[in-house]
């Protein structure tokens, strides 16, 4: 028990390099034991930035040392999400996977089915519920501020106009690509935790940047069974984004603009260690409107650093996931119909199968 967890990590990509490696290391109780990546470039960073990890070319080399770690995470593209994860159920090992876990909710559903039939822990990375604006929606609505939510508006809005190569802009169904996926795993994500479970799904998928393949201007509504209802917004074409988020109750709204600082810290090579990591400045707080007057909301601080913290429990001491694989079935599911919504012009209801 005094011996921190060994993690292998498999991919040392965007997610892998910046997001995975950073909240590891700095995590008690695990360790980088290996990183898996075949590009010279990006084993020669791994050298770089991991000193103490090893290299491995292949995952083979992990599965055939499989009593050498304690948990494998999955950061790779999409496609091999459930191949790569499946693997490491197989050789016992605990597996953490980057969103989403799967390209569809049959798939998602088969690898859980065999996680639980092994006794093996599987979690899915979807560190956006640990962001800033979240767990402070999240705050007012348990604390009965705004009343009865009658609409969530979410957006992740960005300008980068021009593609880049990489398999998000491929449109093989088996990538997952496009910002459908992308984004929007964390926008469907939020919204059935804040919302709970949705019954009708609505949606418009454009490409609109010139040679663009997949949807790079998305707008998904869904009908909560509670009543509710969430409008998201995910898109590459926006010069100006709209609100990050706007929450609106039978007793006040709350709004806030611009997106939480973890992953801008983290790319400029921030650790998310130290009591001011995810806190944000008094000029980006929200704001709660009430019969019309307005009051700056206190950010809750951002914090990605909860995940692994709940992987450790999880290992340690046989605590439910910090996602549960359940959920991230559930926010697929959502996904699926969105496209079957786009692709057919009309409202799905989940479930339905036509």
């Amino acid at each position: 028990m005094n011996e921190p967890l060994r993690v292998g990590l498999i991919g040392y990509g965007l997610a892998g390099s910046m997001f995975h490696a950073p909240l590891i290391s700095t995590t008690p109780g695990l360790t980088l034991g290996a990183v898996v990546t075949s590009q010279p470039d990006r084993q020669n960073q791994v050298r770089r930035d991991r000193p103490g990890a090893e290299v491995l070319a292949r995952a083979d080399e992990l599965w055939a040392h499989a009593g050498d770690f304690d948990l494998v995470v999955v950061a790779t593209p999409n496609s091999s999400h459930v191949p790569l994860s499946t693997s490491a159920v197989e050789a016992g090992l605990p597996v953490v996977v980057d969103k989403p876990l799967a390209a569809t909710a049959a798939e998602a559903s088969k690898l859980a089915r065999l996680a639980a039939e092994r006794g093996v822990p599987l979690t899915v990375f979807q560190n956006r519920r640990w962001d800033s604006d979240f767990r402070t929606a999240q705050r007012l609505v348990a604390d009965g501020r705004l009343g009865d939510v009658l609409r969530l508006e979410s957006r992740y809005e960005r300008w980068r106009p021009v593609l880049k190569a990489g398999w998000r802009e491929h449109d093989d169904p088996a990538e997952a690509g496009g910002l459908l996926y992308d984004l929007g795993s964390h926008l469907v994500d939020q919204a059935l935790q804040l919302l709970g479970p949705v019954t009708q799904v609505y949606a418009e998928l454009d490409q609109r940047r010139p040679a663009a393949r997949v949807d790079d201007d998305a707008f998904v509504a869904l009908h909560h069974a509670g009543g509710a209802r969430s409008h998201l917004w995910m898109n590459v074409v926006a010069a100006e984004p709209g609100p990050r988020l706007r929450l609106l109750g039978n007793r006040g709204t709350f709004v806030i603009h611009g997106m939480d600082s973890q992953e801008e810290a983290l790319r400029a090579g921030g650790l998310p260690t130290g009591p001011d990591w995810g806190r944000e400045p008094a000029e980006r707080w929200g704001r709660l409107i009430v019969d019309g007057q307005s009051e700056p909301v206190p950010s809750e601080p951002g914090a990605y650093p909860a995940f692994y913290e709940g992987v450790v429990a999880m290992l340690r001491h046989n605590a439910p996931p910090p996602v549960d694989p359940a959920e991230a079935i559930a926010a697929l599911a959502v996904l699926e119909a969105a496209r079957r919504s786009a692709r057919e012009q009309r409202v799905v209801t989940l479930g339905d199968a036509r």
